[in-house]
């Protein structure tokens, strides 16, 4: 793992600021990947290329939250 995607090694406020430009990146995606299948301007490949970009930043996301919130043992 890389030393930009290994969160083990950040502070919670660092993660928090990142987890915020991913959110706000993965939105993004999402509006411009909407956009270009609406209008029909995007290639299939580009599309592609974005979704898998997409579910990058999600996974980064779902990381970043797992490891945000505390583990409660009911």
């Amino acid at each position: 793992m890389n030393a930009q995607t290994d969160i083990s090694m950040k502070t919670d406020e660092v993660l928090r600021v990142e987890l915020e430009v991913f959110r706000r990146q993965h939105r993004d995606l999402d509006e411009a990947i909407t956009a270009l299948v609406e209008r029909a301007t995007g290639d299939a490949l580009t599309i592609k290329r974005l979704k898998k970009q997409k579910l990058r930043l999600k996974d980064m996301i779902a990381q970043i939250e797992d490891r945000l919130t505390p583990d409660i043992i009911a």
